[in-house]
């Protein structure tokens, strides 16, 4: 029998504030085979406490109360990695992968939570350096393979209603864009970067800027100054990235903007899409 996977992404912006805000009244009803989470902020076991009944896989930071990444289903996950890169690479809590069976097809899904940066410090360093790993492993993942999660980086003009005001900053630099340029441009090909750089196509499909299309977001993350969620100034850094053969699967794809400020259980929204089996 054919049947829909439906996966969602959020950055929960720590799993226990989320709980005690509202998420478990929203999963009841969303119907979500698999959920990643992003900026876990805890342990297995609150992991566990959070998400009663679920199949959890995660990792997390060295430092406590911070990042973190998980998956978690309602099937038991047999198969599942933490590996990114070297020793050198900072990607504790930043990047699990799990196996999933779907209707006898095994499909790769990753969690990752892409630093934040901040231009010209070691902290943008250390983002290029997840990027890089990031794409490496790309190619390797498999040829149905969803890469999800806040990677901060808000790709194209479209993706940030106030981009003028954040050309030089973090999470819209052409180096970072460049790279989403790549991930995205036609699987072998040549492409040039918004930085100028030249570099090969991964072919991978922004399934989110691929069902919108050309519009103004819709932006997953708001800022907790100001009215930024009132008047939607917002951000599109929380992605569905989807490999070729996946994403010619995709039948629904949605932001879950919850209906108001006070709503809200995190400060980013869940990115929800429906893949074809």
């Amino acid at each position: 029998m054919p049947r829909n996977l439906r996966v969602a992404s959020v950055n929960v912006n720590g799993i226990r504030a989320a709980a005690r805000k509202g998420m478990l009244p929203w999963l009841e009803t969303a119907d979500v085979d698999v959920l990643t989470l992003q900026e876990v902020r805890g342990e297995a076991t609150h992991l566990a406490d959070a998400l009663p009944g679920w199949h959890i896989v995660n990792d997390e930071a060295l430092a406590k109360g911070r990042a973190g990444v998980a998956i978690a289903a309602r099937e038991p996950i047999d198969i599942w990695r933490i590996e990114l890169g070297d020793d050198t690479l900072d990607s504790r809590g930043r990047w699990v992968e799990a196996d999933i069976d779907v209707a006898g097809e095994k499909v790769t899904i990753v969690s990752a939570y892409v630093h934040t940066g901040e231009a010209d410090t070691e902290k943008q360093v250390a983002k290029y350096a997840f990027l890089d790993a990031m794409e490496s492993r790309m190619p390797k993942l498999g040829e149905l393979a969803l890469i999800t999660g806040d990677l901060n980086v808000g790709h194209r003009e479209l993706d940030i209603r106030n981009w003028r005001g954040n050309v030089k900053k973090a999470g819209f630099l052409p180096r970072e864009r460049a790279y989403f340029d790549r991930f995205t441009g036609p699987e072998g090909e040549q492409v040039v970067g918004t930085d100028g750089t030249t570099g090969t196509g991964l072919g991978w499909v922004d399934v989110g800027r691929r069902w919108a299309g050309e519009v103004d977001g819709p932006y997953s993350w708001w800022s907790n100054r100001g009215k930024a969620f009132d008047t939607d100034t917002g951000w599109r850094i929380d992605y569905h990235l989807a490999s070729s053969a996946l994403a010619e699967r995709v039948v629904d794809y949605r932001v879950v903007r919850a209906p108001s400020w006070d709503t809200r259980w995190s400060d980013h929204a869940p990115v929800v899409a429906d893949y074809a089996f």
